[in-house]
């Protein structure tokens, strides 16, 4: 079992790139589509685990860690030029969101690599859903992730949601050495056959946080991204009864979270509400239980002497408007079936035959090289699909669909309480889903585990819309 040092026990932690101009909606979106926002992927040193402790090297957009927060509003044109700077191949996946097949940022399936050592990318779609997005790389995926390649997207909403603050937690987790370097058995077979990569170090927003400030009476809206590779977050703010407003971006009823506890797995989002009910000086822990043998402090929320003058906090709930997504049509619609195996405890490939693929598909070892040869579902562009997910392993797998976004109807073949649109859905271990989705976006799309070792070893397809 892997064990280094967690410098999360010592303290626990945190561009607007929008236009602003006087000018009519025509002419400042055609000024945006102008002009590209530039964004360079490098080599870095960042200090995550806080002062009187080694800086650790790190690969960052624009050099940080997270890169920085990308806000656009609803309706706006996306145009970003990436420059990489590392020694390697990159591509940028912007996560979550229905884009064009050509800008989906997949090597050697949309696009190819940008080159090392200054290869260059322009990336331009428009935006048509509000909501919690997040970008990061699809080459090498495991190690540009775990070394610190992601950043928040966030698309507002074109009247601004009524909070006293809209804040991001990018939730990313780190193996680190006792002098705090990134630890490079990112191909560990181990990893890649159990859970993936769990690192021993939780940063938010890219340090660890030991308080988050607060005022007493103010209203957050703390939109969560999981960017980690393998690591599942189940957050409880004590003290504090927040309220989910949005799953991968996309509205849902406004609900108190189940058992209290915010679950997310990777590469999932959660916009919540939290009203600050405490009184001025007051301490609440964020905790986080998802492995219950692994508990720990996240941070703290430390209200500080002055309340909030707003009076937002306790007020009626505003609701956020849909996105323009197509509903399926759940009488009519085509039935799949996918089933995921493979894995420790479970139906293994051979490694003499598949080394390195740990995982099946329908029953067969795919290895991520070698996915892109043929499509696992070919589906007809502009019909419904009724897919169930079944999960015949023993681990956890946040399955992943790009360029579109699903309702996820049914766990274990009961209807779940809030049915809602997604991009990922968490499959438990020996458990099935049944989600249902419009075929609306032509082209070749990944889908796949986001437990990153799993998508690297067998736990990754593709499904094309024609």
């Amino acid at each position: 079992m892997f064990s280094i040092p967690d410098f999360g026990d010592r303290r626990r932690g945190f561009l607007k790139g929008s236009i602003a101009l006087a000018l009519s909606p025509w002419l400042a979106h055609a000024a945006q589509a102008a002009a590209a926002r530039r964004l360079s992927v490098r080599v870095a040193q960042a200090s995550l685990v806080g002062a009187g402790n080694p800086r650790t090297e790190v690969w960052g957009y624009d050099g940080a860690v997270p890169g920085p927060e990308l806000r656009y509003r609803q309706g706006e044109r996306l145009r970003i030029e990436v420059e990489n700077l590392l020694a390697v191949g990159t591509t940028v996946h912007w996560h979550g969101l229905r884009l064009p097949n050509a800008m989906d940022g997949v090597p050697h399936l949309t696009q190819a690599p940008i080159a090392a050592r200054g290869g260059r990318f322009v990336y331009e779609f428009d935006l048509p859903d509000a909501g919690t997005y997040w970008y990061h790389p699809h080459l090498g995926t495991a190690e540009q992730l775990g070394r610190g390649l992601s950043g928040a997207l966030i698309v507002e909403e074109p009247t601004p949601f009524p909070v006293d603050r809209d804040l991001s937690w990018v939730l990313s987790d780190w193996r680190l050495d006792r002098a705090a370097r990134i630890t490079a058995d990112f191909e560990s077979p181990m990893d890649a056959s159990h859970a993936g990569r769990i690192g021993n170090t939780v940063t938010v927003n890219g340090a660890i946080r030991e308080t988050f400030e607060v005022r007493a009476g103010e209203r957050l809206r703390l939109r969560l991204i999981n960017a980690s590779n393998a690591r599942i977050y189940g957050l409880r703010f004590e003290g504090h009864a927040p309220r989910v407003i949005a799953l991968d971006g996309h509205p849902v009823e406004a609900h108190g979270p189940a058992n209290n506890q915010v679950i997310l797995g990777p590469g999932m989002r959660a916009d919540l509400l939290l009203d600050c009910s405490g009184a001025p000086g007051a301490i609440h822990r964020v905790l986080d239980d998802f492995y219950s043998r692994r508990p720990y402090r996240l941070l703290d929320l430390r209200y500080g002497a002055e309340r909030a003058t707003s009076g937002r906090a306790g007020a009626p709930l505003a609701e956020l408007a849909p996105n323009p997504l197509a509903q399926p049509d759940l009488v009519r619609a085509e039935r799949r079936r996918i089933v995921f195996g493979g894995g420790m405890m479970g139906a293994m490939p051979s490694q003499r035959e598949h080394r390195g693929v740990y995982w099946t598909i329908d029953g067969n070892p795919v290895h991520e090289r070698d996915h892109l040869h043929a499509p696992l579902l070919t589906l007809a562009r502009g019909g419904s699909y009724l897919i169930e997910l079944v999960n015949q392993t023993s681990w956890h797998h946040p399955i992943h669909l790009h360029g579109h976004a699903f309702l996820v109807l049914t766990r274990d073949g009961q209807p779940i309480m809030r049915p809602h649109f997604a991009d990922t859905v968490l499959l438990e271990p020996d458990s099935r889903a049944q989600i249902a989705l419009v075929a609306d976006n032509p082209g070749d799309w990944m889908l796949h585990c986001h437990v990153l070792e799993h998508q690297a070893s067998g736990m990754s397809a593709v499904v094309r819309v024609v």
